[in-house]
């Protein structure tokens, strides 16, 4: 684990917290306590210039390059006013260095094993393992090769 992602696995600690937000910030990182970040998270190139909003939640196994944006495309709007909710980017993603992703409205989620291409600005949610790029972001096409959690059995 590299020390980038030990600090941010580290923010919502009880008495180091604040710390620990100052020392992302000299990595240029800006990761709210309010984002829920699931396990095995990796943090390319320092993650320098990376931004998550508050109400972000990553899944386990997210890969995030340098220069990664996630938020809200309103952001003239008060966030109590905004009509973006939450950004999910589920399990296996990867965000490709500099890419951005903005909730317009609602939940925005990518899917599992998604990737989102270098530079691309992802506006809407995607599906399990596609590929994303171009702005604005479309679908270029599949990850081969990407696990994808299989539908639960019915009964």
């Amino acid at each position: 684990m590299s020390l980038v992602t030990a600090l941010i696995y580290r923010r919502r600690h009880r008495l180091l917290g604040r710390l620990v937000q100052e020392a992302l910030a000299v990595y240029g990182m800006e990761v709210p306590a309010a984002a829920e970040i699931g396990p095995g998270l990796t943090v390319f190139h320092r993650g320098f210039g990376t931004v998550l909003h508050p109400y972000t939640t990553l899944g386990a196994d997210v890969t995030l390059y340098n220069g990664v944006t996630i938020g809200r495309a309103d952001p003239w709007v008060p966030q109590e006013r905004s009509a973006m909710r939450r950004v999910v980017v589920e399990d296996g993603a990867v965000l490709c260095a500099g890419a951005k992703v903005v909730c317009k409205e609602g939940v925005l989620t990518v899917g599992a094993g998604t990737v989102v291409g270098a530079n691309a600005v992802l506006t809407r949610s995607t599906g399990p393992g596609e590929v994303w790029a171009g702005v604005p972001a479309r679908k270029v096409g599949l990850r081969e090769g990407c696990w994808v959690p299989a539908a639960a059995p019915l009964p």
